[in-house]
């Protein structure tokens, strides 16, 4: 058996993106057509029948957020509403039954003040990551939703998903696909990450950081970096990110969008992407909750390869949202309002 680590255990300035059993979580079950209350729990473990959904058909979705802690000590979640939201819709997409925004947003705290010794110090960069999910249980045989459901959240602390903060990084056009055209692509669902292992593990085996995900219709268009959404910088500062009904609708994307606009002065949009096109950006990055932001130094594709602003340094735009947009998350900036949630 695994020792249990406490805070005390833990070099906060150096922590992974791995799991860390921090001993209390959240459920939620759905039986007989309704929600019961949720409760927190010790259990790190789901029991579940051998037959049910989420283990045979995929039947399962979740969320990613974080709770940061502030300079004056206090904790605060990052839109989780619109996680909630998200989530929402993840579930209508495979037939589960949708966990309420409010009570989504009400077990967030209650599962981070539960667990407030893990969140990490300001001034860490670390912070306390929750994996909400919702999958079907009971059995079927069948290909059918499942009669029950099961809603939790678990946290841990967490570093930087991409090692080495905000540097660039280098990635790699893949020849696989993430997501079927007019399938799951925008919802948070675990097959298109299972399908996203191989191009992944391909990647990072030839020294990238991660794979960049094409259009499905066409392979054309830049639609995902890894599990990341991608943005661009045009030469006259207009700020694109793809869109397409195949990209997970990030929340850290629609948060950069409006930030780019408000803050920065930018024109920000969601368009197209072409591959052909990338001498148009003279930065680029990868963003999402896990990511924050990390730049891209590079996209190779096959024996091309195309360099943004440098493979070095970050381009200073990148950098000004990544300040605006941490400097909220840890408080450090003001919020646009309904933005922070105090725990």
């Amino acid at each position: 058996m695994t020792e249990q680590l406490t805070p005390a255990d833990l070099d906060w300035n150096n922590l992974g993106f791995d799991y860390i059993e921090t001993g209390v979580a959240f459920r939620a079950h759905y039986k007989n057509g309704e929600w019961g209350p949720g409760e927190l729990t010790t259990e790190n473990t789901v029991t579940i029948s051998h037959a049910s959904p989420a283990l045979h058909l995929g039947q399962q979705c979740f969320e990613g957020l974080k709770a940061y802690r502030t300079k004056d000590g206090t904790i605060q979640l990052f839109r989780p509403d619109q996680n909630g939201q998200r989530m929402m819709r993840s579930a209508e997409q495979v037939m589960l039954p949708p966990y309420p925004v409010e009570d989504f947003i009400e077990a967030a705290k209650a599962v981070v003040s539960a667990n407030e010794a893990w969140v990490p110090p300001y001034g860490t960069g670390a912070t306390l990551y929750l994996r909400p999910f919702l999958f079907g249980a009971g059995p079927v045989v069948g290909v059918a939703p499942g009669p029950e459901a099961i809603f939790g959240i678990y946290v841990t602390p967490v570093g930087p998903y991409f090692k080495g903060g905000l540097q660039p990084a280098a990635f790699m056009v893949s020849e696989y696909d993430r997501a079927a055209p007019r399938g799951t692509g925008a919802a948070k669902v675990g097959g298109n990450y299972a399908s996203s292992f191989q191009a992944g593990n391909e990647a990072k085996s030839k020294q990238f950081a991660d794979a960049i995900f094409l259009d499905p219709a066409t392979h054309t268009k830049i639609e995902e970096v890894g599990s990341a959404n991608f943005f661009g910088i045009t030469h006259d500062n207009v700020f694109v990110t793809p869109k397409s009904p195949s990209i997970l609708p990030s929340i850290t994307k629609y948060s950069l969008l409006q930030l780019a606009q408000e803050r920065l002065g930018m024109k920000a949009i969601e368009g197209d992407v072409y591959l052909k096109d990338l001498d148009q950006f003279k930065e680029a990055g990868a963003m999402g909750t896990a990511a924050v932001i990390t730049p891209v130094g590079s996209i190779t594709n096959g024996e091309e390869k195309h360099v943004f602003y440098s493979e070095t340094e970050t381009g200073p735009l990148t950098k000004a949202l990544y300040e605006e947009l941490v400097g909220i998350q840890f408080g450090d900036k003001p919020a646009p309002e309904g933005w922070v949630y105090k725990i």
